[in-house]
């Protein structure tokens, strides 16, 4: 008899208590906690060969974060040897794989398994993962797969029939060579901005292709100080205050995208300047600049987007594109233009991500079904009908200011409470009531409609309703705030 068929109080005992899916910032962190608070019972599956989540697949040529690395890293794993101020792919990639390393995580890993299905069994209370390395039970399941995991391609008449390379930002194929290539950029976003300057340096021709312009500031970026990394190394207290001066600065950009969009304006005017000092000719300048109040869309930050728009290989499109054939994109005023390699930057399924098709609760309901109308949690963590399920980076967690990993940090410890809550009460399942997180809902969409991303721009942070699911109205202190206050009434135990 399995360990998922042996009976102990009407609850099946499962192959694992707590089985965790991805091993990126999320994923790692709740693994670390988990064995902090002496839980070794749990298991990380990864679909991919390695740990790194989005740092591992993101590794196209000038791939960056865009908040500072002494923000962009776990608080109780510190580096004082970050090597500028803003990290690289390669170093945070590498930073991943010491956190796992550090922490005794890879054991627990199990690579190669890709979630194809989760189903939560109500008659035994646990959730049975089907991965493409084989089957596991576990009482509880963390999704900590992020939310710009699965690449988003564009729905383009004819793309199909390309004969040419292609592939997408986030599956970089570093074998083919650009040199000398008619190279094709479909998108104007964060990948774009980065990938961009630095494959116009190979590129023969580089057509890129907007569909929108975004507003961009410049990016402050430099290499620390040989000095300073001692410092922050023999001195802790001078790298947590160095941190800390980051993160209130950053805080206090919600001033402006919550509670008065009106104060945006001066973000404008430095992202107004940043155009007219990089961009000389006026025709140009009119095409990159938006027509919408800056951080509506996500606020973009760089030194070498404009100047590389204006090399003599490269030519910005601003036409639609009518259809793609055999060699070459026809845009809608019926110029063909020929090329031999496509490259999509076109982003990931912020909303409508199709892993929710694959995650299926009480009676078999899906989560792309409970979230047809746009996804919802209770502190972006539970959603009523799907018992013992916790989310890490769930519906309305994302910032269009500062670092996602306080976040994460907040969530893990959310979740690492409600298990202990869980355990305490003795109980098997646990699971948000639907009067809470419909309340919950209520008050944050309301907040939502008075900030800077309900102005009317259509952006990554929407849902196809119009509903605002991608992000974090306030302050991230006020959510971690929220986290700690804890309402056994505001869960069921059973």
């Amino acid at each position: 008899m399995s360990a998922a068929n042996k009976i102990s109080n009407n609850k099946a005992t499962p192959d694992v208590e707590v089985a965790i899916i991805g091993t990126g910032f999320a994923g790692l962190g709740m693994a670390i906690r988990l064995k902090q608070d002496g839980q070794d019972s749990f298991v990380l599956l990864e679909r991919a060969d390695e740990v790194g989540g989005t740092w591992r697949d993101n590794h196209y040529p000038g791939a960056a974060c865009d908040v500072p690395s002494h923000l962009y890293s776990f608080s109780f794993a510190p580096n004082p040897d970050w090597s500028r101020k803003y990290p690289t792919q390669p170093e945070l990639y590498r930073y991943l794989r010491k956190v796992a390393n550090d922490h005794g995580l890879y054991p627990h890993i199990r690579f190669n398994s890709n979630l194809e299905n989760a189903t939560y069994d109500e008659a035994n209370g646990l959730w049975r993962v089907v991965t493409g390395s084989g089957d596991i039970t576990a009482r509880s399941l963390v999704m900590g797969s992020g939310g710009l995991a699965e690449p988003k391609l564009p729905d383009i008449p004819g793309v199909e029939s390309f004969q040419g390379k292609t592939f997408h930002s986030s599956r970089w194929d570093h074998d083919y060579d650009l040199a000398g290539k008619r190279v094709a950029v479909i998108g104007t976003g964060a990948s774009a901005i980065q990938l961009v300057p630095e494959i116009a340096k190979q590129a023969g021709r580089l057509d890129v292709y907007q569909r929108t312009p975004n507003w961009i500031i410049p990016r402050n970026d430099r290499a620390y100080l040989d000095a300073e990394k001692t410092l922050f190394r023999k001195l802790p207290l001078t790298r947590q205050l160095h941190r800390a001066a980051i993160y209130w600065g950053h805080e206090s950009r919600v001033m402006g995208l919550v509670l008065n969009p009106k104060l945006m304006t001066l973000f404008q005017k430095l992202a107004e300047w940043h155009i007219r000092r990089q961009v000389k000719d006026k025709a140009l300048r009119d095409i990159v600049t938006p027509d919408y109040t800056i951080g509506c869309k996500r606020i973009l930050i760089s030194n070498d987007w404009y100047p590389a728009l204006q090399q003599p290989n490269v030519e910005l499109v601003t036409d639609g594109i009518r259809e793609i054939r055999a060699n070459s994109i026809v845009t809608a005023d019926g110029t063909e233009r020929e090329i031999d390699v496509l490259i999509f930057a076109t982003g990931f399924y912020a909303t409508e991500n199709p892993i929710a098709d694959r995650v299926h609760g009480r009676d078999g309901e899906s989560l792309a079904h409970a979230w047809r109308d746009g996804e919802e949690a209770y502190l972006g963590t539970l959603v009523n009908g799907f018992p013992n399920l916790y989310f890490i980076i769930g519906p309305n967690t994302g910032l269009g200011h500062t670092s996602m990993i306080f976040m994460i940090e907040t969530q893990v410890d959310y979740i690492a409470r409600l298990l202990a809550l869980r355990n305490k009460a003795g109980g098997k399942v646990l699971e948000v009531r639907p009067e809470v997180q419909a309340r919950y809902n209520e008050r944050l969409q309301a907040r939502l409609g008075s900030s800077i991303w309900a102005t009317g721009c259509d952006s990554w942070y929407k849902h196809k309703s119009g509903k605002i699911t991608a992000l974090w109205p306030g302050f991230t202190f006020e959510f971690r705030l929220r986290a700690r206050r804890f309402n056994q009434q505001d869960y069921l135990i059973d």
